[in-house]
């Protein structure tokens, strides 16, 4: 199965060079969506040899994951693993997504940090295990860790989902859609570091976001 490497990027010049060469170890095809950065990320992209698209003004993580599947799709790739530009993800769990796809008929495989959780934030893990289990309860599947970007899509859940959000909120809306449309969704256990720096998450607004897309859900989901 063709598969690429996504990440969305806002201000990463200083970890994604090291990024896209341990991915490189794993899978050739790297897709860095730079979302109107004001340092060089697209630069230092560019140069360790991953495909740079470029938002020029700051549009939101999930609208840069949107612009990333699309491409994705027209160059046809059959699978893409989304991952975060910070290192905070681990590259050598890349192959357990990859070998997991083969052998699996499951749309989605998403990682799961909750088995080890190390040094992460107590409000992050408290809000992580909320949505979680609202939206494994919404979705009618056991999914441990929803917030996870570190995950395999495949082409056939790209193909059918219709995103409509722009922001953090799209990972959940990913699993939501995949889920409505027959998807199985399977976790994979996945190792993280903290690194201790500011999260773009707005906790307001991007948990105003979330409720939104939360009632929608549950608005359309009525007989």
């Amino acid at each position: 199965m063709k598969t690429c490497v996504l990440i969305p990027t806002y201000n990463e010049a200083n970890t994604i060079g090291e990024l896209i060469m341990q991915i490189r170890n794993h899978i050739p095809d790297v897709i860095i969506v730079d979302d109107g950065s004001s340092d060089s990320t697209g630069t230092v992209a560019s140069k360790n040899l991953a495909t740079v698209l470029t938002n020029e003004k700051n549009q939101g993580k999930g609208a840069s994951l949107k612009k990333g599947f699309d491409y994705a799709l027209v160059s046809g790739f059959g699978a893409v693993i989304t991952m975060d530009g910070d290192g905070q993800h681990f590259t050598e769990d890349i192959p357990f997504f990859m070998r997991l796809a083969q052998y699996s008929n499951t749309g989605i495989i998403i990682g799961n940090r909750m088995l080890k959780i190390g040094n992460c934030p107590f409000v992050r893990l408290i809000t992580n295990r909320f949505m979680s289990w609202l939206l494994s309860g919404i979705t009618k599947q056991d999914i441990p860790d929803t917030q996870c970007g570190f995950r395999l899509i495949k082409k056939e859940v790209l193909e059918k989902v219709n995103l409509k959000t722009s922001h953090f909120e799209t990972e959940s809306e990913i699993l939501l859609q995949a889920s409505r449309l027959g998807f199985k969704i399977e976790s994979v256990p996945v190792k993280t570091v903290y690194q201790g720096r500011s999260s773009y998450i707005s906790p307001l607004v991007d948990t105003l976001r979330f409720i939104k897309l939360m009632m929608r859900q549950l608005w359309t989901s009525r007989p």
